[in-house]
């Protein structure tokens, strides 16, 4: 049978923890805060609970700190966390990673999840998108009678270019009816098909009051209308769903009003640089009438019998310039080769190559008497030292320290008394010279 895998505690809690956070990822929850802890390490303890469950939860300090509202407990929040499990105790737990309330983040979160949706079905997509007429006569604005985003648009319209004829399809701009009157004011402006540009137009203000232009049947709507449409709703820094469907975004209602009217001054001003450009353009069609006919004058001049003379004359005089030149510079490249085979002889030279081989003989010459000397030293030096060998194995050595050498009259060495016989005489040989004795017995 297969030996069972056997888990320490801890190894099974590692396991658990990697399951959880490699199948879950961040997560988005809405609950009540219970049993807040804010030690002085800055971290945050707490238990996010519902009517049916609860699980613990920790937020650390450096997420915690871009937190704008103070945790309290009972109150409802809306976060985004990881599914993990705190090891040592095996606590299923989550990270927080961003809190705020929950009134709001919900709103933040359809949003989001609208965006998305709309998104991927291909709502955004540029390629949907519709240019601008290059000519508007008539535009339509749906929006509030009496709000300020319509003032903004009549008074640039009418500054700009009072000949656009504006139609106004009134609608509540905020609050629940709104969704439904602006979507009935677009399709009443699709079904009479009278303007060239469709613009819908809301001032500034948080999420919830331009939350009627983030509504999904709004959305499709727009995205289908055969009229070339501006969404110019909230301030520059707000954008909603209708933002990314329609075919162009204008920052502020005043915006829109710029991009579909041209100023008169602009208009004035394309006038004159047209008019400026026919003259150039005539300018340039007599200049090249000129040039023409002096290029045929020049070319009349060119075939001139005289001139062709003129001309084969100067060619015959380049020609024999040409040929000095040639013959010039084969004799200066013959003058610089015999140069070169001169500078080469003399390189080769014997007496080049004497001259070092007469220093090389002086050197070896130098380096003979110094190896003779030194050698001759040597020689010296040792027959010094068997000089002083033999001086030191010499009788006369011995002699000199007070003994005596014996010998017969006929020179040989008496080591034996035996050797001499009664009356015989000998000599004795001494440090300081010789003398003769006789045997007495």
């Amino acid at each position: 049978m297969q030996q069972p895998h056997i888990f320490t505690v801890y190894g099974l809690n590692t396991e658990v923890r990697q399951v959880l956070e490699q199948g879950f990822g961040s997560v988005w929850l809405v609950g009540e805060i219970s049993n807040f802890a804010a030690p002085s390490s800055g971290h945050w303890y707490f238990t996010l609970k519902d009517e049916r469950a609860q699980i613990r939860a920790a937020m650390f300090r450096n997420a915690n700190q871009r937190v704008r509202i103070r945790p309290q407990h009972g109150m409802q929040v809306l976060v985004r966390a990881k599914l993990t499990v705190y090891e040592p105790r095996g606590d299923y737990q989550l990270i927080i990673e961003h809190m705020e309330d929950a009134g709001a983040g919900l709103l933040q979160q359809k949003y989001e999840q609208l965006k998305a949706k709309l998104q991927a079905e291909g709502l955004f997509d540029p390629a949907h998108k519709q240019p601008l007429p290059e000519s508007i006569k008539k535009v339509g604005v749906i929006t509030s009678p009496t709000g300020a985003a319509v003032r903004d648009i009549l008074a640039v319209l009418q500054r700009r270019d009072p000949s656009i004829e504006v139609v106004i399809y009134p609608s509540a701009v905020q609050g629940q009816a709104a969704t439904g009157e602006l979507l009935h004011m677009l399709q009443r402006a699709i079904a009479r098909n009278e303007v060239d540009v469709l613009i819908m137009a809301r001032g500034g203000g948080s999420l919830e009051d331009l939350w009627c232009f983030n509504d999904e049947q709004l959305a499709y709507a727009l995205h289908s209308c055969p009229i070339p449409t501006i969404s110019a709703v909230g301030h520059e820094v707000d954008f909603t769903i209708c933002d990314f469907v329609a075919d162009v975004r204008a920052p502020t209602p005043s915006a829109a009003a710029e991009l579909v009217s041209r100023d008169q001054r602009e208009t004035l001003h394309r006038i004159s640089h047209l008019s400026h450009r026919v003259e150039q353009a005539w300018a340039r069609f007599f200049r090249q009438h000129q040039q023409q006919q002096q290029h045929f004058t020049v070319r009349l001049q060119q075939q001139h019998p005289q001139r062709q003379l003129q001309q084969n004359g100067q060619r015959l005089d380049e020609l024999s310039m040409r040929a000095q030149q040639s013959v010039q510079r084969a004799l200066q490249q013959q003058q610089r080769a015999q140069l070169q085979l001169s500078n080469r002889l003399q390189t080769v030279h014997p007496e080049r190559r004497l001259a070092p081989l007469q220093q090389q003989q002086q050197q070896l010459q130098q380096r003979l008497q110094l190896a003779m000397q030194q050698l001759l030293k040597q020689q010296r030096q040792q027959f010094q030292a068997l000089t002083q060998g033999l001086h030191m194995v010499s009788p006369l050595q011995t002699i000199e320290r007070g003994y005596a050498v014996v010998r017969k009259n006929d020179g040989a060495v008496v080591r034996n008394p035996k050797q001499l016989a009664a009356g015989e005489s000998f000599q004795i040989k001494v440090a300081e010279g010789d003398f003769t004795a006789a045997k007495t017995e």
